[in-house]
């Protein structure tokens, strides 16, 4: 149930319907907006009558949640969240880019990949250190050592990096190396995963499973806030369906749909979604017409020697121009593209950054 204060609702009064609820044995998660708070009870409501809720101190009424997930309902926030990376916000209007190799496969490719796409207007790092992988014989990654190349292209570039967690155990190391830990597609209903993700107090991307509802979908991210993380940004990134002719079917009534249901902020994975290059773009256009609060691009210096999704990867130029047409999707929306609130790139081997701009790859 959610319990509404009333707008004049002393920081006393707060506290003591908390302090009621936990002594019931429940958790309570507080929403403070604008105008009032909002305490989300979280646990067995049943055997609490809401006359003996509403008879505590500043209490207005009590709103019963008809769907299962709580904290993650717009109706326990009736403003967006906004994910604070740092140098980048994802949730406020502006169109966050995050882009890279599928794998880190290599130092001189995430560099090169990762000069690029910051020159090109990327807001955001990703690759896949630890890759789960649908047969035992392709590329894994480079685990461990990957996260360090990732570490290394952030200092150059300035962006923030994603990469994803596939273990429990795993998640500790990622969230010391990265500043968003992504939660894959067939880990979305790993509940042991989802619960130390929420306790880890790093961003997390929580991408739809292959076969998911949006209601599985968000209790997966209900999980995370449940755990105390309230950073989760959504990534619908296709589901399974009758199709052969692409990957998966990318789902974009998913991305209104959420955002009536959740105040989470929601980006789109176009790559996975079709499994092709030449369909990332106009699938990518089409998220941002929809309100997608941003994008997961795969690119790749040479995609043809990629060890890992080259078929769906973007050459840097093609990326270049996916974000000039995303940019005037924006304009026309009265949106933006995010640009980051710092840089400060450093000059190593084989790049080079002039004051305020990204490193560029020398030939």
């Amino acid at each position: 149930m959610l319990i509404v204060m009333k707008a004049q609702a002393t920081d006393v009064e707060v506290t003591g319907v908390v302090n009621s609820l936990q002594e019931r044995g429940l958790e309570a998660h507080l929403s403070r907006g604008k105008e009032r708070v909002v305490i989300g009870a979280v646990g067995d409501v049943h055997s609490v009558t809401q006359s003996s809720i509403l008879a505590l101190e500043g209490v207005e009424r009590i709103i019963p949640i008809a769907h299962p997930f709580k904290l993650v309902s717009r109706n326990f926030k009736n403003h967006d969240t906004v994910v604070d990376l740092g140098v980048v916000q994802v949730g406020d209007r502006a169109i966050t880019v995050f882009a890279g190799p599928c794998a880190v496969e290599g130092r001189d490719v995430v560099l090169s990949t990762a000069a690029a796409v910051a020159r090109a207007g990327a807001t955001g790092l990703r690759g896949g250190a630890f890759k789960p992988r649908t047969s035992p014989y392709s590329f894994q990654g480079l685990g461990s050592a990957g996260l360090e190349i990732l570490a290394e292209a952030r200092a150059l570039t300035g962006l923030p990096v994603v990469t994803e967690a596939m273990t429990p155990q795993q998640v500790a190391e990622v969230a010391e190396m990265a500043d968003v830990i992504q939660l894959g597609a067939r880990n979305m209903q790993n509940y042991d995963l989802l619960q130390e993700a929420g306790r880890a107090r790093k961003p997390v991307l929580l991408k739809r499973g292959m076969s998911s509802t949006v209601d599985e979908w968000l209790l997966a991210a209900e999980y995370i806030v449940a755990a105390g993380n309230p950073n989760v940004i959504l990534c619908e990134r296709g589901i399974r369906t009758f199709s052969q002719r692409t990957r998966n079917t990318l789902d974009l009534s998913a991305i209104p749909l959420v955002k009536e249901l959740s105040h989470l902020p929601v980006i789109v994975d176009p790559s996975h979604a079709t499994g092709h290059w030449s369909l990332v773009g106009p699938m990518a256009r089409a998220a941002i017409a929809a309100g997608a609060d941003g994008l997961l691009v795969e690119v790749h210096a040479d995609p043809a020697t990629a060890l890992c999704d080259g078929g769906q990867s973007l050459t840097p130029e093609n990326f270049g121009r996916l974000m000039e047409d995303i940019e005037l999707i924006a304009r026309a929306q009265g949106r933006q593209v995010a640009r980051l609130r710092q840089r400060q790139p450093q000059s190593t081997d084989g790049l080079t950054a002039a004051s305020g701009t990204s490193p560029v790859p020398q030939d």
